[in-house]
């Protein structure tokens, strides 16, 4: 047998297959990055932010790499992990607004999160046709700004039902 001989663009050395793979590892998790950036910039629009000082930057970017990292987590584990339950990545206000926003009735307990991913993502514009794939982040942050709001009415319409007149 002959030894195979690997080629990889990089300027890095690449000895053996270990380190081909290693590398290959590396260049996977660029993606998950790019993901990240983009959902930064376009959907929180953070360069669209016109604030004074750096203090208040840092703020700004420290929440929305909040929301930039739940949208790309949401689009990741839906896609790779879509039997977990929905109650561990959405607030149980949040799930049933994507039901009830939907028009669907919520269920009694927290469904799979694929089911509410993708939910999410059609009041964003994802369409779910059969060959249509798994949502992306666009749809998924368009979606979630809607479940979010809803979710917060939800939240009011409790709140004032809890609250006694004097």
């Amino acid at each position: 047998m002959t030894p195979i001989e690997w080629r990889l663009l990089t300027n890095r050395d690449v000895p053996d297959l270990a380190e081909a793979a290693q590398l290959i590892d590396w260049y996977r998790a660029r993606w998950e990055v790019e993901t990240f950036f983009h959902v930064l910039k376009n959907g929180c629009r953070v360069e669209a932010l016109q604030l004074s000082t750096i203090e208040r930057i840092e703020r700004a970017l420290a929440v929305f790499m909040v929301v930039a990292w739940r949208i790309a987590r949401l689009m990741r584990l839906g896609r790779t992990c879509p039997d977990l339950d929905a109650g561990l990545l959405f607030e149980p206000d949040e799930w049933k607004a994507a039901f009830i926003l939907n028009k669907k009735t919520p269920p009694d307990k927290p469904p799979r999160l694929n089911e509410v991913v993708r939910l999410v993502a059609m009041l964003g514009g994802f369409l779910a046709r059969k060959g249509d794939g798994e949502p992306g982040v666009k749809t998924i942050w368009q979606g979630m700004q809607r479940v979010v709001d809803f979710a917060a009415g939800i939240r009011y319409v409790r709140e004032l039902e809890h609250q006694t007149c004097v």
